[in-house]
């Protein structure tokens, strides 16, 4: 799953970059949750929550099986 998850952050990073920002992938665990470090604009943006849940965690449900959340760290 790991892998999956990686490929999938790296379809969603063009577009944060797009904006200023980043994100980093930092684990997966056998649940399903996936831990990431929002970075650049990103980190401490306003919309950073909504970037992280309807962005890069609706994405990764849709795309990784058995991805269950994406937090930030």
């Amino acid at each position: 799953m790991e892998e999956l998850v990686r490929k999938a952050i790296e379809d969603v990073r063009p577009s944060l970059q797009a904006d200023g920002g980043d994100v980093k992938f930092i684990s997966v665990t056998e649940d399903g949750k996936v831990s990431v470090q929002l970075q650049g604009a990103c980190n401490g943006c306003p919309m950073a929550q909504l970037t992280l849940k309807q962005g890069i965690e609706k994405y990764l449900k849709e795309t990784v099986p058995g991805v269950s959340s994406v937090v930030s760290v």
